[in-house]
């Protein structure tokens, strides 16, 4: 897997909440999680989720931090996702996403309407080239990274083996979970974690969009997936990240939990 696509899909699966065990309950979670590459610390993802009744409000926050922080360009990256929680699963509303690398900003909001289908604002217009179009029936039932990870782990021992189509305003890209195995939660190494962990591997297939770099058939065979483990760390049967592991041709990159916060009637 290419060391860019490796670190946007980390990001995305390095946020995630759980929702409220009855319509009635009110729950805070709060996480926070670390990313290094070859050893050296590059960046930090903070996420707070809010379910009051059946509806959440959830924001993820990634910054460089670090080696990476002092040697690269600038990142910050910016998620929110809200909609309402049923029985069976998400019902999302809307998400708005910000990305700043360099000294260049731009954000993406989106509603979700009937049918998958998406009402998006660009600040700046989006004008990409031809090729680079996303087709409306291509955009259609895709969502923003971080509301694609909610919808998959509200699903509970049932998230892996699913494919999430995910957009983030310029790229639609499906990332397709597969569970690989499970291991009992103290072989994890992380406090906190309940029961069994899920082991799931992850690749990712462009759909449309624009990308910076051109996919031979022959990179897409060698790709190498990333590796998440998935473990209950509270009340709710939902499955939070708690590492993660993506092997590229410039090193490994390692993603851990470093806290975790679940409290109610907040």
């Amino acid at each position: 897997m290419s060391f860019r696509r490796a670190l946007l899909t980390a990001f995305a699966l390095c946020t995630a909440a759980s929702a409220p065990t009855r319509a009635q309950d009110a729950r805070l979670i709060e996480a926070g999680y670390e990313i290094t590459f070859a050893g050296f610390t590059g960046f930090h993802i903070d996420f707070t989720g809010r379910f009051v009744g059946n509806s959440y409000d959830a924001q993820s926050h990634a910054f460089k931090e670090g080696t990476m922080k002092a040697l690269t360009m600038h990142y910050e990256g910016r998620n929110r996702a809200w909609g309402t929680y049923l029985p069976s699963g998400a019902l999302p509303a809307g998400g708005s996403l910000s990305i700043v690398v360099g000294d260049k900003a731009r954000t993406w909001a989106v509603q979700y309407g009937p049918g998958g289908t998406l009402q998006e604002q660009f600040n700046p217009e989006w004008k990409p080239a031809p090729k680079s179009v996303i087709p409306e029936d291509k955009k259609r039932g895709s969502l923003d990274p971080l509301t694609s990870v909610l919808f998959a782990g509200m699903a509970g021992d049932a998230v892996c083996d699913r494919t999430l189509p995910t957009n983030d305003g310029q790229r639609r890209i499906d990332v397709i979970l597969k569970k690989v195995g499970s291991e009992p939660a103290s072989a994890s190494g992380v406090a906190g974690a309940q029961g069994d962990v899920l082991i799931c591997e992850i690749y990712t297939k462009r759909v449309a969009g624009e990308f910076f770099d051109e996919q031979s058939e022959a990179e897409t065979e060698r790709e190498r997936p990333i590796r998440i483990w998935l473990a209950r760390m509270d009340d709710t049967s939902f499955r939070y990240p708690i590492k993660l592991e993506a092997k590229t041709w410039l090193g490994t990159i390692r993603g851990r939990v470093l806290y975790f916060r679940s409290t109610l009637g907040r």
